[in-house]
């Protein structure tokens, strides 16, 4: 039973702990240490304790999950190039839509309620109660013109 409790299985278990945990959290940085675990638990266990001792398994896994999480966060940027796509923005979903002015549009702004969220808008000036379609979207600023001005 003692020979269960070698360093080369704590950290084996330790690594499959981080995979796991990596399963429950947010982020990447888990998996990368739990990748280094494992490599440094492999290496102790080809290595031995005489040549791979403890002291040497910790520093080692220091090196191995700064290099890890260098080469894995390399990869992981990859697939992730430029800015967010416009289609991630949910703003977008609400063009087209049409609505009634909860607000009047006074001096280019004005409010709309849409489901359980209010929206400013800016548009030409319009009355409280003009049904408005919206039409694009300036940051969480929606732009309308109302319905039937030069729209079909």
């Amino acid at each position: 039973m003692g020979d269960f409790f070698t360093p080369e299985i704590l950290w084996w278990v330790a690594g499959f702990l981080l995979l796991g945990l990596e399963l429950a959290v947010p982020g990447v940085y888990l998996l990368f240490f739990g990748i280094a675990a494992l490599i440094v638990g492999t290496n102790a266990f080809f290595l031995g304790d005489s040549i791979f001792g403890v002291g040497q398994q910790l520093v080692a896994f220091v090196v191995v999950s700064a290099v890890v999480i260098f080469l894995g966060g390399r990869f992981y940027r990859a697939g992730r190039t430029g800015p967010p796509s416009e289609d991630d923005n949910p703003v977008n979903r609400l063009i087209g839509r049409e609505a009634k002015l909860s607000e009047a549009i006074e001096a280019g702004r004005g409010r709309v309620a849409l489901g359980d969220s209010w929206w400013t808008v800016e548009g030409p000036d319009l009355a409280k109660g003009t049904r408005v379609r919206i039409v694009g979207a300036n940051g969480n600023v929606l732009r309308v013109e109302p319905i039937g001005a030069g729209t079909a």
